[in-house]
């Protein structure tokens, strides 16, 4: 990440408020989840920074850990008492209700039954978002979503300034025309640096073109108020939770922050798959 400071958007000066995914969001399940990320990031945080490279100053377990504010997540504060093993379990739990399982939701890969899901909070200008998305996701659709192992689901958390905002916007955009993910993977390819002046609406049109996408209609769907709010729905989702930089994730409720080595999501994945395994043949 640069050493040049990244601001976080005003709120109302760049988002529409909305309620649609604020109705499930119910307050005690905001304050449950609030107290439930700070706990797991106290409790697992050397295992989850472990042999990482350092994510962007701001990022979500800043503060969760005890760091000193602007501290990068990746370097660990003081660490706090461990919560009780059946708390951390039923707080894990309630984070995993975070997955929403949509049918034909066009920013999710993977099976809707999908026995684990990993929740990607993410945005376009942040290096360590990138690295993930060139480095990781591939090897993980590979392994587990083409397998019907795992599903993804992405989440738009454009904190770092008005360009990151517009970014997302156009994902959605291209989300309407079905091809998220080819407009995901073509702007990691070709990420700019951060609040370069670089990622405009032209730049972004130009990227919908080389995906194939109607570009006359992206233009207007990047303009359309119905196309952005899913943004707002997700950044205050985000921030429900105590999010407060990228990339941050749950799988199946279990917190991983920042640009942790393949191997730490390949392992929580399969310890999810084996317990899944369990409970399956425990059923029987």
């Amino acid at each position: 990440m640069t050493d040049t400071p990244t601001p976080t958007p005003d709120p109302a000066a760049e988002r529409t408020p909305t309620t649609s995914r604020r109705q499930r969001l119910v307050a005690p399940l905001v304050v449950t989840l609030v107290a439930a990320l700070v706990t797991l990031l106290v409790a697992f945080g050397p295992m989850l920074t472990k042999g990482s490279e350092a994510p962007p100053a701001g990022q979500a377990a800043g503060t969760a850990t005890g760091d000193a504010p602007g501290q990068p997540a990746g370097e660990p504060g003081q660490p706090g008492e461990p919560a009780d093993t059946s708390e951390q379990d039923a707080q894990i739990a309630a984070l995993a209700t975070l997955a929403r399982r949509t049918p034909g939701d066009p920013v999710a890969l993977g099976a809707e039954d999908a026995p684990v899901v990993l929740i990607n909070y993410s945005e376009y200008q942040c290096p360590f978002c990138g690295k993930f998305a060139r480095d990781t996701k591939p090897t993980l659709v590979t392994e587990y979503v083409d397998k019907g192992l795992l599903r993804i689901e992405w989440r738009d958390f454009p904190y770092l300034g008005p360009e990151s905002t517009t970014a997302a916007h156009a994902g959605r955009a291209a989300a309407e025309q079905g091809r998220f993910w080819e407009f995901h993977d073509a702007i990691f390819a070709d990420q700019q640096p951060p609040n370069s002046g670089k990622l405009t609406e032209g730049f972004l049109a130009g990227i919908a073109e080389r995906i194939g996408l109607d570009v006359a209609q992206f233009r207007t769907d990047l303009a359309d108020p119905e196309v952005q709010a899913p943004v707002a729905e997700d950044f205050d989702e985000g921030q429900s939770i105590g999010v407060t930089g990228t990339p941050a994730f749950l799988i199946n409720g279990n917190p991983v922050i920042g640009a942790q080595p393949t191997e730490t999501f390949t392992q929580i994945i399969d310890a999810e798959l084996a317990k899944a395994e369990a409970a399956t043949a425990e059923a029987k």
